[in-house]
């Protein structure tokens, strides 16, 4: 938001999301061009999935934008990109079976994830007045100001590290699933498991941002006592 000396805490997450960012694509790229063995694609392995785990009122719709796949609880509704929805690389049929894994913790009502998404208003909207708020605090020498903005900011920290166990979570389910129901073969899975693990690097790069900020935001706010 703007420049300081305590914005060197940042550095560490900062190289850690391009590494991410760099990762996720590249080795999505890679396995995109290797077809599973089956030839489902990522919209029939996420239709067939969710049938055989007996969820009949999950819808499954294309969604614009690359790996904008994701799963909405509150519509029921599981979106996946066109590099997804209509191929049958081992990319696909991972990204489709991790967001199948979503819908399967919303079915058995797996509590990291009802956690995130009761706090994402929160996390959300939050985010934006807590910023707002710790600015105003430092412009016009407001503990009290300083204190409220960064109570708001620590709910989305709090979103960021709750986060994590609901992706890994999806991930081991997505594996265990194509596996036992033999969408992939055993040569396939490696392939599958570096896809998803390239992704979760994504919300392990979110994660310690969030926290090195809030870090930052109290050092600045310590240095104004």
């Amino acid at each position: 938001m703007f420049w300081d000396p305590t914005f060197v805490l940042l550095l560490p997450a900062i190289v850690l999301a391009v590494y991410a960012q760099y990762k996720v694509q590249s080795t999505f790229r890679h396995y995109a061009q290797i077809r599973s063995g089956t030839g489902y694609t990522g919209a029939q392995v996420a239709a067939e999935l969710l049938r055989r785990q007996g969820i009949t009122d999950v819808k499954i719709e294309p969604v614009q934008g690359m790996l904008a796949d994701h799963y909405d609880p509150r519509s029921k509704v599981l979106r996946l990109s066109p590099d997804v929805f209509g191929s049958d690389s081992l990319a696909a049929i991972g990204i489709a079976a991790h967001e199948t894994g979503h819908a399967v913790q919303h079915q058995v009502r797996y509590a990291p994830l009802a956690l995130r998404s009761a706090i994402v208003p929160l996390a959300s909207y939050g985010t934006s007045a807590a910023w707002i708020l710790f600015l105003l605090g430092l412009v016009f020498s407001s503990p009290a100001l300083m204190d409220l903005g960064i109570l708001l900011f620590l709910g989305y920290v709090i979103f960021a590290l709750v986060t994590l166990p609901v992706e890994f979570n999806a991930s081991a389910r997505a594996v265990q699933l194509l596996q036992g129901q033999g969408f992939v073969l055993p040569q396939e899975a490696q392939g599958v498991r570096a896809v998803l693990n390239a992704a979760a690097l994504t919300y392990i790069a979110a994660a310690a941002m969030a926290v090195l900020q809030l870090v930052r935001l109290l050092v600045l706010r310590n240095s104004r006592d």
